[in-house]
C-alpha cells in the first residue's frame, strides 16, 4: 500500500504546474461550509488543491471552490436514493472492508449530510460523512458508484485514497 506521504507527493507532482489551495484556501472553504474539515482531507487540499486522475476508477477530486454539501450540489442524488431501507445496527454498519455489505449496511439518511468532494465520473463519485467522526477527526468517505450498490465506506479519506487512487497513481503519465 502506498504511504500517505508518497500518495501526495505523487498526487503534486501529477498535478504539475496546479499548486495547492494552501491554508488559507482550506479555510475559505471551511468559512464557507460551516465546518472544520478532516485532517487528512484538509492536508490533501492544502497540497494538491484537488486532482484530476485521468484513470479509469478515479473520479476527479474537486479544488475548494466546486466542494459543497450533496444536498446543494446533487440534490437529486441527496433526495433520491434508499429511503425504504431497513435501519442499520452500528455493529454491522461499522464493518469495513471487506465484510462490509455496501447495499445492507447502508444509512442512506446520512446521504444528504454528506460532503461531495469529487466530480461524478462515469457513474462514480467520492463523499464525506460528517455524521461519522473518528476520535482523531476524521469522516467516514464513501464510495459510491453505480456498479455496486449504496456505497463502499472507508474510515477516512485517506483510507478510501489509498486504496481508491494508489492504482490510478500506478498508471504511466
Amino acid at each position: 500500500m502506498t504511504s500517505w506521504d508518497d500518495l501526495l507527493q505523487a498526487v503534486s507532482r501529477r498535478a504539475g504546474d496546479k499548486r495547492g489551495a494552501g491554508e488559507a484556501g482550506v479555510r475559505l472553504l471551511e468559512e464557507r461550509l460551516g465546518v472544520r474539515l478532516p485532517p487528512d482531507y484538509r492536508e490533501f487540499l492544502t497540497v494538491t488543491g484537488g486532482w484530476n486522475p485521468d484513470t479509469p476508477m478515479c473520479p476527479p477530486l474537486r479544488p475548494p471552490a466546486q466542494v459543497g454539501w450533496t444536498r446543494d450540489v446533487d440534490p437529486d442524488l441527496a433526495e433520491g436514493w434508499g429511503d425504504d431501507l431497513p435501519p442499520v445496527p452500528d455493529e454491522e454498519y461499522f464493518l469495513y472492508g471487506p465484510e462490509q455489505d455496501c447495499a445492507l449496511h447502508f444509512r442512506s439518511e446520512y446521504l444528504r449530510d454528506t460532503l461531495h468532494v469529487s466530480d461524478w465520473d462515469d457513474g462514480q463519485v467520492v463523499l464525506l460523512n460528517p455524521r461519522i467522526v473518528s476520535p482523531g477527526g476524521e469522516w467516514e468517505a464513501w464510495d459510491y458508484a453505480n456498479w455496486h450498490p449504496g456505497a463502499v465506506r472507508y474510515r477516512s479519506f485517506r483510507e478510501l485514497l489509498e486504496v481508491v487512487y494508489a492504482d490510478g497513481l500506478a498508471q504511466p503519465n
